[in-house]
């Protein structure tokens, strides 16, 4: 299954608090509910203006879907081709 990256402008998300984060991570596992098991959230990077978003879908248009119901924006998303990491160097 595809992997998706998301990026979400949002400014000031740096500055969320615990609680913010907690509501806005609420209503994506609710909507990811609501839509099924074909679209999964892997985790998120919180930067001082965007929140980068890694999922697993079928196709960037439920990617899309889920951003649309959940009222998040979806700035930029991209598939991902392939994963490198330390043990690609060796």
């Amino acid at each position: 299954m595809p992997k998706y990256v998301i990026e979400r402008e949002i400014p000031g998300a740096g500055k969320l608090s615990a609680e913010q984060l907690k509501a806005i991570s609420q209503t994506s596992c609710g909507v990811l509910s609501k839509m099924g098991p074909q679209i999964q959230w892997v985790h998120s990077y919180v930067t001082t203006d965007k929140i980068y978003c890694v999922n697993i879908a079928p196709n960037k248009e439920m990617v899309l879907e889920h951003a649309r119901q959940g009222g998040f924006p979806a700035n930029s998303v991209a598939e991902v081709s392939v994963i490198i990491d330390p043990v690609t160097a060796g």
